[in-house]
């Protein structure tokens, strides 16, 4: 019996005793402090993701942190040299099109991602983080109304029946990305905020990043909604 109550505990312990990682993102400003903590699901890989707020009617306000490959427009494997792989450029617009829409900063060659030449600053950037997490971003000034915070996140390749390979034989930027992104949002009262908010899934991007529409029928979405389960944010003073 206590061999059994041994190896319980142990279970228990992998299933809810993840390790979570800490980042804590510079800023200098007087806005609130966001404490958001994700927990992955089984299908958390190499995602890369955004969080954003808007004005509740969906103006952008700001970037609270993005996947640095993306806000960067450098990703590892962005070129080959003598046979080898080399950081390099790369435009992937269907990874994140939601954000970058809304975000509306036009690149020369018509996408809306940032670029090496204008990136997203690197007290917004950073790795994609590859545990749990809790992440402490700062609003930019001080905020006294609702807004919206934003979650977007992609996992490249990831295909199943209905996101298959040939859906879009002649876009390249679907065939890097598969399933499309999964956009999660809450509504949150920065005059008067509650204890703790959840994000919930409410659409997803375009598939071949051309649009910034948030489709809101997920039902032909799989393994795409079982990387995060849950998200959790809470609104802290600019003290804290």
């Amino acid at each position: 019996m206590k061999y059994l109550t041994f190896i319980l505990a142990l279970y228990t312990f992998a299933l809810h005793g993840q390790k979570a990682d800490t980042i804590r993102m510079p800023g200098e400003s007087r806005g609130q402090i966001l404490r958001i903590s994700l927990e992955k699901d089984k299908n958390y890989g190499h995602p890369v993701l955004v969080f954003w707020l808007t004005k509740p009617d969906g103006t952008y306000l700001q970037t609270l942190f993005i996947s640095q490959t993306i806000g960067k427009g450098i990703y590892p494997h962005g070129q080959v040299k003598a046979g080898k792989w080399l950081p390099g450029e790369h435009r992937h617009p269907s990874t994140l099109p939601f954000w970058a829409h809304n975000r509306g900063i036009k690149a020369n060659d018509g996408t809306f991602l940032p670029t090496p030449d204008n990136p997203i600053p690197d007290a917004y950037t950073g790795a994609t983080p590859l545990n749990n997490f809790v992440l402490y971003v700062k609003a930019d000034s001080l905020l006294r109304e609702k807004v919206i915070l934003f979650f977007e996140i992609n996992q490249p390749f990831d295909f199943n029946e209905y996101w298959h390979n040939t859906r879009y034989p002649d876009s390249q930027p679907y065939k890097n990305s598969g399933q499309p992104s999964v956009v999660y949002a809450v509504m949150i009262d920065m005059a008067n905020p509650e204890p703790e908010y959840f994000l919930n899934p409410v659409g997803h991007g375009d598939p071949q990043g051309l649009t910034g529409k948030l489709f809101t029928d997920l039902s032909s979405l799989t393994t795409a909604l079982k990387m995060v389960k849950k998200i959790k944010v809470e609104v802290l003073s600019p003290g804290n």
